[in-house]
């Protein structure tokens, strides 16, 4: 056995024993509940029917002698699963292994069919079912639908069409008609994005840059922040545009400008590294609380 797995197996180890003592000695692992009533009426004017029914309301367990208050089971799975599922993850840390592969293909299988079930009921139920038959999706599926839009709209039979051609790409014979809608829906991405990047990125880039070197206050002053601010921002552009311009050889002056582009790309790629692992780091510190604080009772 390599010196790294076996320090790795004895961290795991005595990091399982940990929890197990942990979990029995303090009891904890455990959500309890209250049983809080919930009474609502009826929005329709003049009915007076009203609908009681009660839901669990977690409470600390400071709380869980009151009276009132259970232990939630299906709660306390709940917590359970997702803290096993959070240590699979982390069990990456000592490598691929099989219960890290089963929690990930848990994960991708799970936000899938949530994806795909929302998909259903938010875009194909409305947007495609209540068009093309108004009148039955009113009665089956309670939608919404005013009375001028009861007819049917044929004009949803295209992106039906186009839905059932894309389904194709799953037969072996019949694969080939999926490049016309796969195509469309390509290039109708394309020019879209390409409007909003152009207006966005593009002119907003160009409108951010016009600005003057010397910026002098309301008072006449000579505003230093403000200038070199507006400098460091006109340089940084323009030497980045040097870089990347290859109709000329880059050598004497243009060379330095270049570089100067360089150190400017090399910072901008830093700070957006930076911000992504900050935003990491705060995924790992939120997971580490549930565990710690949620799971095991222990305040940080």
């Amino acid at each position: 056995m390599k010196q790294s797995t076996l320090i790795w197996t004895i961290l795991m180890v005595a990091g399982g024993g940990f929890l197990l003592f942990q979990t029995i000695d303090k009891k904890s692992g455990r959500v309890y509940v209250r049983d809080v009533p919930v009474e609502a009426k009826s929005s329709v004017e003049g009915a007076e029917q009203a609908v009681e029914w009660t839901k669990e309301q977690v409470v600390p367990e400071a709380e869980k002698d009151q009276p009132g208050v259970r232990l939630g089971l299906s709660r306390t799975i709940g917590l359970w699963v997702a803290a096993f599922c959070t240590l699979a993850i982390f069990s990456f840390l000592y490598g691929d292994n099989p219960v890290y592969k089963f929690t990930e293909s848990v994960f991708v299988g799970v936000s899938a069919g949530y994806a795909m079930v929302v998909a259903f009921w938010s875009e194909i139920i409305p947007n495609l079912f209540g068009k093309l038959f108004p009148v039955e999706a009113k009665d089956i599926f309670f939608l919404d639908i005013k009375d001028n839009e009861m007819n049917a709209n044929l004009w949803y039979l295209i992106p039906l069409t186009m839905s059932v051609l894309l389904l194709l790409r799953l037969s072996p014979k019949g694969s080939w008609l999926a490049r016309w809608p796969l195509a469309f829906f390509i290039g109708a991405t394309a020019g879209i994005r390409l409007i909003s990047y152009l207006e966005a990125d593009f002119v907003g880039q160009l409108q951010n840059t016009i600005m003057p070197f010397v910026v002098f206050g309301a008072d006449g002053s000579w505003q230093i922040v403000e200038s070199l601010k507006n400098t460091i921002i006109i340089v940084g552009v323009v030497s980045c545009m040097v870089y990347f311009f290859f109709s000329i050889e880059h050598e004497g002056f243009v060379k330095y400008v270049s570089r100067l582009g360089v150190w400017f790309l090399m910072v901008t790629f830093g700070a957006s590294f930076a911000y992504t692992v900050m935003g990491r780091i705060a995924l790992l510190s939120g997971r580490l609380d549930f565990l710690f604080h949620n799971w095991l009772g222990i305040g940080l």
